[in-house]
């Protein structure tokens, strides 16, 4: 169950940047709109299931409050650096980078920080699995030798001779300065979504979170995993007005712009996405590293959904490198997910 709802959030959350960017707006009002579509489902997961299920004093326990707040303030810087990264770069190669950088990451942080791999043979395994998964980004991102494409033409017309070269695709070259630009914000982006996915467990690992609350009331982390939302989805909203006070210049734009609300759409979806690779995190099945990994396939969405969907075009060397990518990206999750599990 676990695995499965890791593959759901794979296909949540991939959605979401390219449909942040068909609704338009700044990087902080894509970002302020997606918290408070989190927001919203934050309240109704904690009044349609926390609640009814664990009481008002589990749901708004004050450590449970806390590790979410914090959660949510990493991954507002994350949020806003990856839509950032997406204007220089464009979704179909932001994301692949983007993916490369959290996977590695996050499962070096599940196998270490929580010691979720305990043999030499899982060691191996997902060493292998990250290097795929990792080789598979790469290959989705890689760039056409020149912006444009040529054909003769076989028949005069239209002021063009027989047998002249003309120009007929244009085809997107990213400049290093705007490449130096988006893997800044990656970086930026990387850190604050490893802090996020990490840290509800690292609390739990050291023990500020109890196993008695941890796995309260017997649901092996589920209700705790589900609580944590509502504070979480506080502490994104409030991260991204911070953000957006400490970076506000002209191009910021307004904070509630139509851009803004419109983006609520894609918070929804992020949410539903954020839930089931939370709960996954949790599922003896899964764990963090596999959870965490399984949910990145959510980089094949974005990827097509850019070609296809935002129109960014691709020389056929490009497609051939994206389907290869996409290909490792699969083998790479398949082994993380069948062999790495606990």
């Amino acid at each position: 169950m676990g695995i499965v709802l890791a593959l759901l959030s794979a296909l949540f959350t991939g959605s979401t940047s390219v449909i942040a960017t068909k609704l338009k707006g700044t990087p902080t009002q894509q970002s302020l709109g997606v918290t408070l579509g989190a927001f919203i489902f934050g309240v109704l997961t904690c009044a349609c299931f926390v609640l009814p299920r664990t009481g008002g004093s589990f749901a708004f326990d004050s450590h449970i409050w806390i590790v979410g707040l914090c959660s949510g303030l990493f991954w507002s810087v994350g949020q806003v650096g990856q839509y950032s990264a997406l204007r220089p770069l464009g979704v179909s190669v932001a994301l692949p980078i983007s993916t490369a950088g959290q996977v590695v990451g996050n499962a070096l942080l599940g196998a270490i920080v929580l010691g979720e791999w305990t043999s030499v043979r899982v060691w191996i395994i997902g060493v292998v699995a990250i290097i795929l998964i990792s080789a598979g980004a790469i290959c989705t991102s890689v760039q056409p030798k020149r912006a444009t494409t040529q054909m003769v033409v076989e028949g005069a017309g239209d002021g063009v001779q027989a047998g002249e070269m003309v120009n007929s695709m244009q085809y997107r070259r990213i400049s290093h300065d705007q490449f130096r630009r988006g893997l800044i914000y990656i970086g930026i982006s990387t850190l604050g979504y490893m802090l996020f996915f990490i840290f509800p467990n690292f609390m739990h690992k050291i023990g500020y979170i109890s196993d008695a609350l941890f796995n309260a009331p017997s649901g092996n982390g589920l209700y705790y995993m589900t609580a944590i939302v509502l504070p979480q989805s506080i502490g994104q909203v409030a991260g991204v007005l911070i953000i957006m006070t400490l970076l506000r210049n002209a191009k910021s734009g307004k904070f509630f712009a139509p851009a803004t609300f419109r983006n609520i759409i894609t918070g929804l979806m992020w949410a539903a996405g954020n839930v089931c690779v939370f709960i996954a995190c949790a599922s003896p099945s899964a764990g963090q590293a596999v959870a965490t990994t399984l949910s990145q396939l959510g980089v094949i969405v974005a990827t097509f959904g850019g070609i296809v969907v935002l129109h960014e075009r691709k020389t056929a060397r490009q497609m051939r490198f994206i389907v290869l990518g996409c290909v490792l990206l699969a083998v790479g999750a398949v082994l993380m997910g069948l062999y790495t599990t606990k």
